[in-house]
């Protein structure tokens, strides 16, 4: 995914886009206008001028004298520091805007559509997190894929984790995971699974993890809604971090050499 490198280099766009301007409207209007007002306040003389319009020209035909330069290279540089905090806040709607969008896009799609489509490299099922189905008890090893399917959605281009699904696409239910917490509710599961992200992941990367419930023939499934990461993500195993993506419908740790290789492409601009 480019996703990151795409924003910085729109961020860095509307920004300078915007500091020009910024800079331009300093000596062209910022500066003949507060001059207009300082005139008005401090010379009662003026207030009878018939001509506003004809006032400002003569005072930015005036900021632009050898005198004036400095005092105009001051407005340019302030008009130029607020456009360029005019650009931040610009580029920070517009990617929330562009958040949402995606989002919105991801869950258009109905439950049934997307255990009809099957495994993906944007789509994965697992049937429990914590309760081991077939030892019938609680099993701590199961929570590792799921950590590592997210991390390896938020190194590629996000993605869809279907917990309460089994491989074959059928929905066995949360009520035995459920039933593990000290919370057996759809409040405590959601906050269990933010608990995880948190502590295997970082706290930067709870936002990007959004969680929705799905209530089908009589069970519960959780939708775990994963967006991209703006930066790389690892998970931290035995003093050791590993870098893992998705490739097709699994999730595959990189070696070194291929983690610095898909890092390089990631941030590598189109």
């Amino acid at each position: 995914s480019r996703g990151p490198t795409r924003r910085r280099r729109t961020t860095l766009r509307i920004v300078l886009t915007a500091l020009l301007l910024g800079a331009v409207a300093g000596p062209l209007v910022l500066h003949p206008a507060t001059m207009a007002v300082y005139w008005f306040e401090f010379h009662p003389e003026l207030a009878g001028v018939t001509s506003v319009w004809h006032f400002l020209l003569f005072r930015l035909r005036a900021g632009f004298t050898a005198p004036m330069l400095a005092m105009s290279g001051l407005f340019a540089a302030m008009g130029g520091m607020l456009g360029a905090v005019i650009g931040f806040g610009l580029a920070a709607i517009a990617w929330s805007e562009r958040r949402i969008a995606r989002l919105e896009r991801e869950l258009s799609h109905t439950l049934p559509a997307l255990l009809a489509a099957g495994e993906g490299e944007c789509l994965e099922f697992k049937a429990s997190v914590r309760w081991d189905r077939e030892a019938r008890r609680v099993n701590r090893a199961l929570e590792e894929p799921v950590v590592r399917t997210i991390a390896g959605f938020m190194n590629q281009s996000g993605g869809t984790l279907l917990l309460g699904v089994d491989d074959s696409a059928q929905v066995v239910g949360l009520a035995e995971d459920f039933a593990t917490l000290r919370r057996p509710t759809k409040d405590g599961f959601e906050q269990y699974l933010v608990t995880l992200v948190r502590t295997a992941l970082g706290t930067h990367c709870c936002p990007l993890v959004h969680v929705v419930f799905h209530h089908i023939d009589g069970r519960d499934v959780c939708r775990v809604v994963v967006e991209p990461a703006p930066e790389a993500v690892f998970i931290e195993r035995d003093g050791t971090a590993h870098y893992f993506v998705r490739a097709g419908n699994a999730t595959r740790a990189l070696d070194p050499r291929e983690t610095l290789i898909h890092m390089q492409r990631r941030q590598a601009p189109r």
